[in-house]
């Protein structure tokens, strides 16, 4: 099993349990492509470094997750057709 982490930017146009629904259905699949979630990090509200689909902020969230090799494109699969995510990123973390 590798570690991996999830970053979103989810948008700000949406309310708090949309929000939090959008988060708990990332976390729903990644269990589903066989990971399982360790840590969920929520940054909050930050400025974007430029203008997406005309919004200036987004609410940031990291979650990290151990899965096998196939794990994250099964997870991007999903994420990229999100309405309420507008960016996304799935790494593999380094061993320590």
């Amino acid at each position: 099993m590798n570690k991996y982490e999830l970053a979103l930017v989810v948008s700000t146009k949406i309310d708090d349990d949309a929000r939090a629904k959008a988060v708990d259905k990332a976390k729903s699949i990644i269990e589903k492509a066989g990971g399982t979630v360790t840590n969920v990090d929520d940054w909050g509200k930050k400025r974007l470094a430029y203008e997406i689909q005309k919004m200036k902020e987004g609410y940031y969230y990291f979650i990290q997750f151990d899965g096998n090799a196939e794990c994250p494109a099964k997870i991007e699969a999903k994420v990229r057709i999100m309405e309420s995510v507008i960016r996304y990123l799935c790494v593999r973390q380094d061993a320590e």
